[in-house]
């Protein structure tokens, strides 16, 4: 399987500690050339595990194929991640923001959070509990819908 992922739940990924779940979930992880851009600047949060992670992962994008509908407001990273996603016939697409996801769901694309992610992984027994790393997100600088961290917890049973 393979997934493409976004900037902000890259970096949420990598906040919680949950990078290898990408890998042990979906086994083919890539990213376009504008999210490794974005998460990998120097001082943004997280910038040293992902460049480290994303060795590898990255794959070019020409945005003049671009064949994408409703995507008014979403940013590069974003766009490429779509496109990306179309043109290796990805399974995945993991994206926390909810505009990039309602985009995403008008063209076709299957969605997870970065939340949907512990959640499948521990449905999977690859993890025995995801409240620490709920909480490691939290106290980041990711945003996180309150409402759907409890839902999350819940479905969790935690």
């Amino acid at each position: 399987m393979i997934i493409i992922a976004d900037s902000s739940a890259l970096v949420a990924v990598s906040t919680c500690q949950a990078l290898g779940l990408l890998d042990a979930l979906f086994g083919t992880v890539l990213v376009p050339t504008a999210v490794y851009d974005e998460v990998c600047a120097p001082g943004k949060p997280q910038s040293e595990a992902l460049k480290s992670y994303l060795s590898g992962k990255v794959r070019s994008i020409d945005m003049s194929q671009q064949r994408l509908h409703k995507t008014a407001g979403l940013g590069k990273g974003e766009l490429e991640a779509m496109l990306l996603y179309k043109s290796v016939s990805a399974n995945v697409l993991l994206i926390d923001d909810q505009r990039a996801k309602k985009s995403a769901f008008a063209n076709g694309l299957e969605t997870m959070g970065s939340l949907g992610l512990l959640l499948l992984a521990k449905d999977e027994g690859l993890l025995t509990e995801i409240t620490p790393r709920v909480r490691l997100l939290e106290h980041s600088n990711a945003y996180l819908n309150p409402l759907l961290i409890e839902q999350v917890l819940q479905r969790a049973g935690e």
